[in-house]
């Protein structure tokens, strides 16, 4: 597999576009930006609407990167927020809809399933119609849906509203990372990563306890209109400090579109729901094992489409030869199914093994977030200078290390500092994971092929997290039946109780426990990749004069 930066006859031999999909500059100015050399900057150190190569009408004639980052960051933050703030409501919800746990569940499955699909076709929507537009009708989606969320009389209801959720995040999540890459200069890109994982440190923090507050004192509800104001002001802020930035013409490819869509539904739903059809049949000649066979004909299919189709491909598969990008993408896979397969077991047992309220169960998390958010932004500098399988091999090494701790230690009387303890080596495999992954993916493609590689890079993050809460989900069921039998069931609807009995609290968290193996093992496949990285320091030159 070559690690060499992409060249204009690879583009050609693929049938990829020779436009930049992360926005090459139609100016000398804006060249620097795409190939990563500094740019020039006005006297007070801001960034002119020239040097990103701004030309469309009303677009700021001075940028500064800082503030727009600042408020992209109110976008990707109400994102992982909502990511994560489901979790600690969702006892509450199964009681108060009247519903089961698997249903729940669903409220999770169902955004990063409506979140994951549509990235690769957003991203080219972003650059044929603008970023910032799209990042704005994104924000505005997400918002309207949160307010609907908040409103649901029932649990289809919701989910409903939740699919509509994560559309707006798909519609977001794409254009943030091509703003960022065309308005920071490559080697200033480390910092502003981090600053992205410090985010992500403080959303982790943030949505628990921001759940579990709101779930004990105003009901579950709320933990979805919040998002109302949050999104106002983004919206506010995004389209004063945003600039806006060149769009290309693409042709869409509509069919790689309905053949992924339906890989990935098929897979998705035959794990989340194999355990409630006990593997078998669903409803006449439809059943678990078809509609997974299914999903992985389709990817089948999908991988030889793009490869044969001869216009604009959805995943420019050439892509792929470039080592760096290759296993950062298998890295962030494992990232993404083990941050979201991780709490749901954390929170459940907290709150019916332990007896806690959902706030307090949250605050067992706060240790991971304060640690990631200080040491993001330290990390982030240190990967514009040090080996990226230095810094992510020992982050994802500290993930599975603290996920197969906690699978070892959770019991029915387990001492708080032990779990506490736990989630202070969480944060240090938070802080040192984000920045250097999503660096080390684009660094070495060639610049015009950056906006390709951050739609396929967020991509691959969300299908992890779609299999990993599907696959939680159906592991934690199996486990619940395996220790207690008929009691799962009932089990987990005495959440913040602190009444089972205790041979029943022990096989619970036993079981929950055991739950967590799972993504502590597959980080060892994003290990495996992280410490295979190419250093991109000593190449720096030849992709420079190769980006020209």
């Amino acid at each position: 597999m070559a690690d060499q930066p992409l060249t204009d006859d690879a583009s050609a031999t693929s049938g990829a576009p020779a436009a930049p999909a992360a926005g090459a500059a139609h100016s000398d100015a804006g060249a620097s930006v795409a190939t990563g050399a500094p740019p020039q900057q006005s006297a007070s150190g801001r960034r002119t609407a020239a040097d990103a190569g701004a030309k469309t009408p009303g677009a700021a004639p001075d940028i500064n990167p800082w503030a727009a980052l600042s408020a992209l960051l109110i976008g990707f933050f109400m994102i992982l927020v909502d990511s994560t703030i489901v979790s600690v409501a969702t006892e509450t919800m199964v009681d108060k809809l009247d519903t089961s746990l698997n249903n729940v569940l669903w409220v999770t499955s169902g955004y990063l399933l409506a979140y994951a699909v549509p990235l690769l076709i957003t991203g080219r929507l972003g650059d044929r119609f603008g970023p910032k537009n799209l990042y704005l009708i994104g924000l505005a989606v997400f918002t309207l849906s949160s307010a609907a969320c908040g409103f649901a009389p029932n649990v289809g209801v919701l989910i409903a509203a939740r699919v509509v959720q994560g559309l707006g995040a798909a519609i977001m999540t794409p254009q943030t990372m091509a703003i960022i890459t065309r308005i920071f200069p490559a080697d200033g890109r480390g910092k502003a990563m981090g600053v992205w994982g410090s985010t992500a440190g403080v959303a982790t923090l943030v949505g628990p306890i921001l759940g579990g507050v709101l779930v004990d004192h105003a009901g579950w509800e709320w933990i979805f209109f919040v998002n109302v104001p949050v999104g106002l002001i983004g919206l506010a802020m995004a389209w004063k400090l945003v600039p806006s930035l060149p769009s290309h013409a693409h042709k869409f490819d509509l069919v790689g579109v309905a053949l992924s869509a339906v890989a990935l539904f098929c897979v998705v739903f035959g794990i989340q729901e194999g355990a409630q059809y006990d593997w078998g049949t669903i409803t006449g000649i439809v059943s678990v094992p078809l509609l997974i066979i299914l999903g992985l004909v389709f990817f089948v299919l999908f991988i030889l489409w793009e490869r044969r189709y001869k216009g604009e491909q959805l995943v420019p598969l050439h892509l792929f030869a470039n080592r760096n990008f290759s296993l950062a993408n298998i890295a962030i896979t494992s990232v993404g199914f083990a941050i979201t397969a991780m709490s749901f077991p954390i929170m459940i047992y907290a709150q019916a093994v332990l007896g806690y309220s959902p706030t307090k169960a949250a605050l067992l998390l706060a240790p991971m977030a304060v640690i990631s958010g200080l040491l993001a932004p330290v990390v982030g500098g240190l990967v514009d200078r040090k080996h990226p399988a230095i810094l992510a091999g020992f982050g994802l090494v500290c993930f599975s290390v603290a996920l197969f701790w906690y699978g070892r230690m959770l019991g029915a009387d387990t001492s708080i500092w032990w779990l506490l303890a736990i989630a202070c080596l969480l944060g240090v495999a938070n802080g040192f994971m984000w920045a250097p992954l999503s660096v080390t993916a684009t660094r070495t493609l060639e610049p015009r092929f950056a906006g390709a590689g951050s739609g396929i890079y967020n991509t691959t993050r969300q299908i992890g997290a779609v299999i990993g809460s599907a696959a939680v989900a159906s592991l934690m069921d199996s486990r619940l039946r395996h220790h207690l039998g008929e009691q799962a069931a009932g089990g987990a609807h005495q959440a913040g109780g602190g009444h089972m009995p205790t041979q029943v609290a022990e096989q619970f968290a036993r079981a929950m426990g055991e739950t967590l193996y799972l993504p502590a093992a597959v980080l060892i496949v994003g290990i495996i990749a992280a410490v295979m990285f190419t250093n991109p320091h000593r190449r720096t030159g030849r992709h420079a004069a190769d980006a020209h």
